[in-house]
């Protein structure tokens, strides 16, 4: 069961990835070491929703899959996600349908009761 949901969580983070791109919501340059050491959730004092996702949240899952470390048994993004982009479709027009519902996929894998390691 652990690698195949290692084997969905990483397509589904490939997915994020890119739709980030493709959103031009993808940042070439790093944060700086205090802005990623923020103690808020989801460093909201510090970074953007779209900041946080490439540069904390796909690092730590990727990293507990390489590690093959225990995935988070709870996953509820999605929701803090559509609140976000509600508000940046309505600011800038941006469309993020596809974004949301990779998002939601991982919150359900996550998620989702798995049977015994």
């Amino acid at each position: 069961m652990t690698e195949q949901l290692y084997r969905e969580i990483t397509a589904r983070l490939e997915q994020l990835e890119l739709e980030l791109q493709r959103l031009r919501l993808w940042s070439e340059e790093r944060p700086a070491r205090e802005a990623l050491a923020s103690q808020q959730p989801f460093c909201v004092d510090t970074l953007t929703f779209p900041q946080w996702l490439q540069h904390v949240f796909l690092p730590r899952l990727r990293g507990s899959i390489e590690q093959g470390a225990p995935l988070p048994e709870k996953c509820e993004i999605a929701p803090l996600a559509e609140i976000y982009f509600l508000q940046l479709r309505a600011q800038q027009g941006i469309d993020a349908g596809i974004l949301l519902e990779v998002l939601g996929g991982i919150d359900v894998a996550l998620s989702s009761p798995r049977q015994a390691r």
